[in-house]
């Protein structure tokens, strides 16, 4: 079974930082593609961040500079460094691992808001 779980999701003020995490179970960690993705109300789903199997990143356009991905494949784990928050970053934020299949995490909130 299959599993993504998020963590580090809260309300920050505007300027702040953030730290995500997103630990899988049940997968070969190391050989899958992961990425980030949010989803504000009353919007679809957008990828932020994503990185490969061989650690190659990739970020939308709206949080280069402000925010990094990375991975440690001994602990399962990927993470998402936001910094300089905008209150526009306010989303709910998904945990995604693709290779044969994709998965989908439960979603962490995120408030940027003073």
């Amino acid at each position: 079974q299959v599993q993504l779980v998020e963590s580090g999701g809260g309300l920050v003020q505007p300027g702040g930082s953030l730290r995500l995490s997103c630990t899988a179970s049940g997968i070969t960690f190391s050989v899958y593609h992961m990425g980030w993705y949010r989803q504000a109300p009353g919007k679809q789903r957008e990828l932020v961040a994503g990185i490969t199997s061989g650690h190659s990143s990739n970020y939308a356009d709206s949080v280069k500079g402000r925010f990094t991905i990375s991975r440690d494949n001994a602990k399962n784990t990927v993470y998402l460094q936001m910094n300089s928050l905008k209150p526009e970053d306010t989303a709910v934020y998904y945990c995604n691992a693709q290779k044969v299949g994709s998965y989908w995490g439960t979603g962490t909130l995120v408030t940027v808001s003073s």
